[in-house]
């Protein structure tokens, strides 16, 4: 498996606050990095528990030096102007993050529809609202982006984020999918589609 921006959703909060001058979401910048690759990391043991072996999961300074530098490239020069990285800061310590950008699936529209593919919590910080700030900063940022509609996969396992998401007005659409996490059909994930209209 390889580390990758937007490899997949992860974890999540259940409390809603406001901003303070201690914790807060913005845009990230390349120098976050190497942040952003360590908490991703960090969040698939947990959520591919009981999916991949956690053998076989990427870890180490080489690993977390790889994506860091795959992170870097992807802020720096996105592939479109509306692919966003976000990310929830506690005393300016990336804590979350949020990508997003045009839906890839064959049954949307990437001019109207925005994907949130990726919204990762670190375990220690869940619970303080970083997770519904990042959402809430996500879908103001989509709606600038003027996308009408939004879509996210999560797991199919994953009752922890899709009651997260369903309590903030997110519902299934019945889609779903199958994925191949390293190619050779050994190792699937089961995941559902949910949506949410801005309009």
């Amino acid at each position: 498996m390889t580390a990758v921006p937007g490899a997949g959703a992860g974890c999540q909060d259940d409390a809603m606050s406001s901003p303070t001058a201690d914790v807060s979401v913005r845009i990230a910048w390349a120098e976050d990095a190497r942040a952003i690759a360590e908490l991703q990391l960090r969040a698939w043991p947990e959520l591919y528990a009981g999916v991949v072996p956690a053998e076989a999961l990427p870890g180490g300074p080489e690993a977390e030096a790889s994506a860091a530098q795959a992170w870097a490239g992807s802020l720096a020069r996105p592939a479109d102007a509306r692919q966003r990285v976000l990310v929830a800061l506690e005393r300016n310590r990336v804590v979350g993050f949020a990508v997003l950008g045009p839906a890839s699936d064959p049954d949307c529209d990437p001019v109207a529809d925005g994907e949130l593919s990726d919204l990762t919590v670190a375990a220690a910080e869940r619970g303080k609202g970083h997770g519904s700030r990042l959402l809430q900063a996500a879908v103001e940022t989509m709606t600038a982006d003027r996308f009408t509609r939004a879509i996210t996969w999560t797991i199919a396992t994953d009752d922890v984020l899709r009651r997260f998401l369903t309590e903030a007005g997110w519902a299934p659409d019945s889609a779903h999918r199958e994925l191949d996490l390293d190619g050779s059909g050994s190792t699937t994930v089961k995941q559902v589609r949910l949506h949410t209209s801005f309009a």
